[in-house]
């Protein structure tokens, strides 16, 4: 009994490590941890790993303001969150801006998206995008800002299993072909537990009809991007997952900010 609860956690241990490398730059001393299988079971861990990202971005943020003003510490934070994710999602919002934007048909927006260059609608979008995040929490108190920066990054890529539970892949291979199965009740319920933990600290620091208010940001930003995602290519990508992601964060800010 004992060997098989070992086993069991050991497991969830591998599949939180994929997850951490799946989607930051924090090295994981873990070799050969990779299977689609495995892959496909960590996403219940995307937002467990956003948490941690926010808490990074919530400490780079207390610490800054030490030696600098307020909206440069918040721009330190925020640079400090991509650092630590390798702008992996911010890349994925520039592709699919770029596929949405200049592509005519499916075909062509998804030989858009594989390009590694950015264009037009990828650069213009990030740059607005960024801005609008650094804005937004410039405006907050400290302590709710470095609560929201928590809140929303945990919470933004629970918003990612929605979408996976919801819609198709797009493409016949690539990146996230391994979660084209979708993933279980089972892990999007504990994806979504640990995406409402991120909004507790927040909760006991601002009204509820502010949590609501971010809460209903979120959604609206995330379920624009997939109506409007899933009728130009027929599904999601590893590029408009980290885009789910990147205007989920934003609605999210723009929720909490509108009712502070």
């Amino acid at each position: 009994m004992k060997s098989s609860v070992s086993g069991i956690l050991r497991e969830e241990a591998v599949r939180l490590a994929l997850a951490i490398q799946f989607l930051t730059r924090v090295p994981v001393p873990l070799p050969n941890i990779y299977t689609p299988e495995r892959l496909t079971l960590a996403a219940r861990y995307y937002p467990l790993v956003g948490i941690g990202v926010g808490v990074a971005g919530a400490v780079i943020l207390t610490l800054a303001l030490q030696i600098v003003l307020f909206p440069v510490a918040v721009i330190l934070s925020v640079i400090g969150t991509i650092l630590l994710t390798g702008a992996f999602h911010e890349d994925g919002f520039a592709d699919t801006c770029d596929g949405i934007g200049g592509g005519q048909s499916k075909s062509q927006a998804l030989e858009i998206m594989r390009d590694s260059r950015i264009g037009t609608y990828g650069a213009l979008a990030l740059v607005l995008s960024i801005g609008l995040k650094i804005s937004l929490l410039a405006l907050m108190p400290l302590q709710s800002a470095a609560l929201t920066l928590i809140a929303a990054h945990g919470a933004s890529r629970a918003a990612i299993l929605l979408v996976l539970s919801t819609t198709d892949y797009a493409r016949d291979e690539g990146s996230a072909k391994p979660l084209a199965t979708g993933i279980s009740a089972h892990s999007l319920f504990i994806g979504l537990a640990v995406g409402c933990v991120a909004l507790i600290p927040l909760a006991m620091n601002v009204s509820g009809i502010s949590i609501i208010c971010g809460l209903l940001g979120l959604g609206f930003c995330a379920l624009t991007l997939q109506v409007i995602v899933t009728r130009k290519i027929g599904g999601f990508t590893g590029d408009t997952l980290g885009a789910v992601q990147q205007v989920s964060e934003l609605g999210f800010y723009l929720g909490v900010s509108a009712c502070l």
